[in-house]
C-alpha cells in the first residue's frame, strides 16, 4: 500500500490539469513529486525554496487573485514556523487555502524535534474558521484532498500521515462515522487511529466512532452515540493529548459527562527511535490503549 504522501503529487497533479485555478506552493520538500506537473504547468506549480514565511504568504498571495492554493511541507514548517502568517496572511486577510502537511507527529523520529509537529492541530485551533481532516488511510486522503480544494475559498488543513489504518472507510469531510456500537462510553478514533482503538476495545461494550474531519467537530455524532452509550467520552487523537475535549465538552454541556484525552504527550521524546517506539512510549499502542480506556470506563 502507499502512503498518504505518496499519493499527495499524483493526485493534485491530477487536479491541476483539470481545474486551472489551482495551484501548488512548495518549499523545496515535495518539488520532486510535481517536476511533471511543472513542466505541463509552470506558472501554476511554484517552489520557492526553503522559506517558509514566505511560503504562506506566496499562498495567500495567490488565493487573493483568485486562485485556489494547495501549499506543502512537513507539518512543523507549515503550522508552527509560520504561524504569523497563517494568523494574518491568511486569517487576517479573509484569504483561503489547502494546507497538506507531511510527518504528522513523529514520522520521521531521526529528523529530530525539529520535524515533530504533535502541536499542530491545537495550535489552528487558536485561529478561527479552519476545517481540519486526518486521513487514517491513502484513499481517505485522496477523497479529502478533493474535498479541500472544492472547498471554495475556505481555509483547510490536510494532516497527512505515514501511520495508516488497515483499510479505508467512505468519509465525506464532514461526519463522523460508527464503527462499532456498545453501551458503555463512547471512544472517538481520529484517523489513523482507528486500527489500534477498535483492537484495544474487542470485548469492551463501547462505541467507537470515527473522525478524520475533526473540525469543524461533528458534535451532533458525539451526542448521537453518547444517547445510547453514556456520557463517557475517550478521545483517541494522533496528535497532542486533550486537543479535542473542550470540543468533546461543548458538545456535551448541557449533560453530565466525563471526557478523557488520549494522545502524545507534552514530554518531548530525546531518542530517535522509530515510529512504532514512539507510539508505545505514548501509550498509543493497542495493549497500553486497552488498559487506559478500560480503566476509565471501569471506573465510571
Amino acid at each position: 500500500m502507499d502512503t498518504m504522501r505518496e499519493r499527495f503529487a499524483p493526485v493534485v497533479s491530477r487536479i491541476l490539469d483539470e481545474d486551472p485555478r489551482v495551484a501548488v506552493v512548495l518549499a523545496e520538500i515535495g518539488k520532486d513529486g510535481f517536476a511533471e506537473a511543472r513542466r505541463r504547468h509552470p506558472h501554476r506549480v511554484i517552489n520557492v525554496g526553503i522559506r517558509e514565511q514566505l511560503l504562506i504568504g506566496a499562498g495567500a498571495g495567490l488565493a487573493l487573485t483568485g486562485l485556489r492554493p494547495v501549499v506543502h511541507t512537513f507539518a512543523s514548517f507549515l503550522v508552527e514556523r509560520p504561524f504569523e502568517q497563517l494568523k494574518l496572511d491568511l486569517g487576517h486577510q479573509d484569504a483561503g487555502a489547502v494546507l497538506v502537511s507531511a510527518a504528522a507527529s513523529f514520522d520521521w523520529p531521526a529528523g529530530g524535534y525539529t520535524h515533530m509537529a504533535p502541536g499542530d492541530v491545537a495550535l489552528l485551533d487558536t485561529l478561527d474558521g479552519w476545517t481540519v481532516h486526518v486521513p487514517g488511510h491513502p484513499d481517505e486522503a485522496e477523497t479529502l484532498l478533493r474535498h479541500a480544494v472544492a472547498a471554495g475559498d475556505d481555509k483547510v488543513y490536510v494532516r497527512l500521515s505515514v501511520q495508516a489504518n488497515r483499510q479505508a472507510h467512505a468519509v465525506d469531510g464532514a461526519r463522523a462515522l460508527t464503527v462499532r456500537e456498545g453501551r458503555r462510553g463512547v471512544v472517538v478514533a481520529v484517523g489513523p487511529m482507528l486500527d489500534a482503538v477498535l483492537d484495544a476495545t474487542e470485548g469492551l461494550d463501547t462505541t467507537v466512532l470515527y473522525m478524520t474531519t475533526v473540525r469543524p467537530f461533528d458534535a451532533a455524532a458525539l451526542r448521537r452515540a453518547t444517547g445510547a452509550a453514556g456520557t463517557d467520552v475517550v478521545l483517541v487523537e494522533p496528535y497532542l493529548a486533550g486537543t479535542s475535549t473542550a470540543a468533546a465538552g461543548e458538545a456535551l454541556a448541557d449533560v453530565p459527562h466525563r471526557v478523557l484525552g488520549l494522545g502524545v504527550g507534552r514530554r518531548e521524546l530525546r531518542r530517535y527511535g522509530t515510529v512504532a517506539e514512539h507510539v508505545a512510549a505514548h501509550g498509543l499502542d493497542a495493549g497500553a490503549l486497552q488498559k487506559r480506556i478500560g480503566d476509565f470506563v471501569a471506573g465510571a
